[in-house]
C-alpha cells in the first residue's frame, strides 16, 4: 500500500510524464510546418512514449491502492527560433524530468518503499537514455550550425540516432 506523500509525489508524475509527451507533441507539430519530416516522426514516437511512461504510473499507483489523479496540464511552448533552440529546450526539460524522478527515489528510500524504489529503476535507467540522446543531437545540431545542406542530411538520418542503455552503470 502506498503511502499518501508517496500518493501524492508519484500523481505529480503523471502531470510531468503527461506534459512530456505534450512537450514532444508540439515539438512535433513545429518541426512538420518547418518540412523537417524526419524530427517530425522522432517527436511524435517520443511523445507516444512518454505517454506510455505516464500510464506505467497511472496503473502503479492504482495496484497500489492508491489513486491515480489525471490533472490539467500546462500548455508547452509551440514555436522556436531554430531546431537547435527546440533541441535545447528539449535537452533542459529531460534534466528536469530526471531531477524529479530522482526525487521520487529519494521520497521512496525514506519511507522504506522498496516496491516503489524497484519500480522507479525503470524510469532512473530511462532517464540517462532520455538525456543522452537529447544531448546526441544537441551536438550533432551544433556540428551542423546554420548549414542547410547539414540539417537536410541532419533530418534524414535523426531516427537512427539511438544511444546505449547504461545497462551496467553502477548504482548509488
Amino acid at each position: 500500500m502506498l503511502s499518501k506523500n508517496m500518493e501524492s509525489a508519484l500523481n505529480a508524475q503523471i502531470k510531468i510524464e503527461a506534459e512530456s509527451s505534450q512537450v514532444y507533441l508540439a515539438m512535433a507539430s513545429f518541426a512538420e510546418t518547418q518540412g523537417f519530416e524526419g524530427v517530425t516522426s522522432f517527436m511524435y514516437e517520443h511523445s507516444d512514449e512518454e505517454r506510455q511512461h505516464m500510464l506505467k504510473f497511472v496503473k502503479y499507483i492504482n495496484e497500489r491502492g492508491g489513486h491515480a489523479v489525471i490533472s490539467e496540464l500546462s500548455k508547452p511552448p509551440v514555436e522556436y527560433g531554430s531546431l537547435k533552440e527546440m533541441f535545447q529546450k528539449l535537452f533542459e526539460h529531460e534534466i528536469k524530468v530526471s531531477k524529479s524522478i530522482n526525487d521520487l527515489v529519494h521520497i521512496s528510500l525514506q519511507e522504506q518503499d522498496y516496491a516503489t524504489h524497484n519500480f522507479l529503476q525503470w524510469y532512473v535507467a530511462e532517464q540517462i537514455e532520455e538525456e543522452a540522446l537529447a544531448r546526441t543531437i544537441l551536438d550533432k545540431i551544433n556540428l551542423i550550425g546554420d548549414d542547410k545542406g547539414g540539417l537536410y542530411l541532419f533530418d534524414r538520418d535523426v531516427q537512427a540516432i539511438t544511444v546505449q542503455p547504461a545497462t551496467n552503470a553502477p548504482s548509488e
